[in-house]
């Protein structure tokens, strides 16, 4: 994975989704995880990793990541779903 650019969308326990960008998503999700993430996601703990998107390159990775923070819930939970079924 070394030169990859992920976004990522996870799942809050009070059922929020929040998007990010990493070059790691594991090891994102355990730093969210341990209070150290997002301001969002601390306060929402635990959060679990639902979908990931990776890139060549950071800037469209970051491009991506900004789409999908405009999209309606709707719309990231019709993302997730058509991705888990690839």
């Amino acid at each position: 994975m070394d030169g990859q650019h992920f976004v990522y969308i996870a799942e809050c326990a009070d059922g929020s989704l929040y998007a990010g960008y990493t070059t790691d998503p594991e090891r994102r999700i355990a730093t969210h995880n341990a209070g150290k993430g997002a301001k969002y996601t601390r306060s929402r703990l635990p959060v679990r990793l639902v979908h990931t998107e990776g890139y060549a390159t950071k800037p469209l990775a970051m491009k991506r990541e900004a789409e999908i923070k405009r999209m309606t819930r709707g719309e990231k939970l019709r993302l997730i779903r058509a991705c888990a079924g690839r």
